[in-house]
């Protein structure tokens, strides 16, 4: 635990955001800390692994970061958990643009719609999260702006969840899958890790910006506080 001055010591949750969201944080799973790049890249690489499974995965580690932002007990826990939830988010959603939604195009029929629709809930996203990363948890608006982002991200995930991840698998067979899992495992790791809602949202252009923009967001998670440091080294 870390010490702060009182002054540091964020605010109380509402009572209304801790009867919608009670949730005991001695339940968070260890899993959650495993953001280790050799980790991810061995449970992408399982004969078993399917895209599906790996985006569900993601979405549990960005809903356990926005539970642990909600019931941090000082200052610097919620700052390490925020600065958590921007990086798994940030870099999940550009994977799924460069990898997933072409697939979407690619493999379903009628699948454009569903990849533009799904493009235009990401940037509702990224505008709010642009947003949040430059506030701090002592901010007035932190945890308004924070819980309309995951009211916007919770009804996208259930969409993908149920409807679109479920179409893609149907639509091509398990070698398929598992590349696209690979593939989007992979990406992780040369996308920016911050939100730019400004950037162009399709490959290639989309790519190339990334490669020009993660170098200057690593360097600055290497001057941020996060709940295991050693995972996020450039």
């Amino acid at each position: 635990m870390y010490r702060l001055r009182a002054s540091q010591v964020a605010r109380p949750v509402s009572r209304a955001i801790m009867e919608k969201y009670s949730r005991p944080l001695a339940l968070v799973p260890s899993r959650l800390y495993a953001t280790d790049p050799k980790a991810d890249r061995a449970a992408a690489a399982s004969p078993l692994a399917r895209v599906s499974d790996s985006i569900k995965r993601d979405h549990e580690d960005i809903k356990e970061n926005y539970f642990n932002i909600i019931y941090g007990q000082d200052y610097d826990t919620q700052v390490r958990w925020q600065n958590q939830f921007i990086w798994d988010l940030a870099r999940h959603s550009i994977a799924e643009e460069i990898v997933v939604y072409p697939a979407f195009e690619k493999y379903i029929p009628d699948g454009e719609i569903m990849a533009d629709r799904d493009r235009c809930e990401h940037m509702k996203v990224k505008e709010k999260l642009f947003e949040l990363q430059n506030m701090t948890p002592a901010h007035d608006e932190f945890l308004p702006t924070l819980n309309s982002l995951w009211e916007d991200l919770s009804r996208h995930i259930k969409e993908e969840e149920t409807e679109d991840l479920p179409q893609l698998e149907k639509h091509i067979d398990s070698e398929a899958s598992n590349h696209l899992a690979n593939s989007f495992s992979t990406t992780k790791h040369f996308v920016p890790t911050r939100s730019h809602p400004m950037a162009p949202d399709k490959p290639p252009y989309e790519t190339a910006v990334g490669l020009l923009t993660t170098p200057m967001d690593k360097l600055m998670d290497m001057f941020k506080r996060f709940p295991k440091e050693a995972s996020h080294s450039p």
